[in-house]
């Protein structure tokens, strides 16, 4: 220390961890000032330079720029007005890692072609609106346009996805998912087909879709023939398939044996699509939702049993 009272740059460096070059860099930008020179010439830097360079360096760790922490340490700025504005910075960063993470996760368990890889990011970073957009046409399709008073609108409500704004990885992958799916027009001519189906079944006028559906009836009566190990070639399925197609006619159409059992055949198996089931799997995972009893069992067991019983 030159007189007691002041380091050199080699002192500073020794105090504070940092290289003379840094040192010297700062000093150059003006983040520290040389009080005096020595007789050769050389920085000679006041105590308290020592406390100033270690909050510099605790600035640029947390990632600020040299131009900001200048402002900071000439007071022409406030630390809170700089870490709020930095903080909202990094939100934006940590989003688009997190998105770039759950893209590069799902692409290492599916390996994807470049061309779906390519897709992958591009549905993982759609703004909220753009998301909206997409959604709203794969709806539109299914339920032939906007919902405006259709008596399907709850149920267009029920298949529509709100990414939250700070989504988990797992959501990430989940949306990717699903809008892939929304996006194949195989699957979303099943599904148009589905809800024509389920809307020329319905009498003339009727309001809504009756409560409950062909497959909340199938839930609640085959859901428990399953869990209770009935095969649905035994004898004791007919109980359960009586009781399915009686419920189905009293809500849908006059009871008619055989027409009845081609009626119910035919809505299962065109249910019975496993991507649907996929679907509100996804679906769940994205509104944050209990995740929901899988289809594909309960119909598998109905159309097995009735296709038995109408061959019968």
């Amino acid at each position: 220390m030159d007189g007691g009272n002041l380091y050199s740059i080699g002192e500073l460096a020794q105090r504070t961890g940092l290289t003379v070059k840094t040192i010297r860099f700062y000093s150059d930008r003006g983040l520290v000032t040389p009080a005096d020179r020595s007789h050769a010439g050389y920085r000679r830097y006041a105590p308290e330079t020592v406390a100033r360079l270690a909050f510099v360096r605790t600035l640029r760790e947390l990632g600020l720029g040299l131009d900001v922490i200048r402002r900071v340490v000439d007071q022409e700025l406030t630390l809170g007005e700089v870490a709020a504005e930095h903080a909202s910075a990094l939100d934006v960063q940590i989003r688009i890692l997190r998105l770039r993470r759950a893209v590069l996760t799902a692409a290492a368990r599916r390996e994807p072609t470049p061309k779906e890889m390519e897709l992958m990011h591009q549905l993982a970073t759609l703004s909220q609106a753009e998301r909206r957009h997409l959604i709203d046409d794969f709806l539109d399709t299914v339920f032939d346009g906007p919902p405006n008073g259709s008596p399907l609108a709850a149920a267009r409500r029920s298949m529509t996805p709100e990414l939250p704004d700070n989504p988990t990885d797992e959501q990430v992958r989940a949306w990717v998912e699903l809008a892939e799916l929304s996006l194949d027009p195989d699957f979303r001519a099943s599904e148009r087909r589905l809800a024509d189906e389920h809307m020329a079944c319905l009498p003339a006028g009727t309001p809504t879709p009756p409560r409950p559906d062909i497959f909340a009836i199938a839930r609640d009566l085959v859901a428990p023939a399953i869990a209770s190990g009935i095969n649905p070639d035994s004898s004791q399925a007919d109980s359960v398939v009586a009781a399915l197609t009686a419920r189905c006619a009293r809500v849908y159409r006059p009871p008619h044996d055989a027409e009845l059992y081609r009626w119910l055949l035919h809505r299962l198996e065109a249910a019975g699509d496993p991507r649907r089931d996929r679907y509100f799997q996804l679906l769940a995972l994205i509104n944050d939702w209990p995740p929901p009893e899988r289809l594909a069992p309960l119909i598998d067991w109905s159309v097995t049993a009735l296709r038995l019983r109408a061959a019968g």
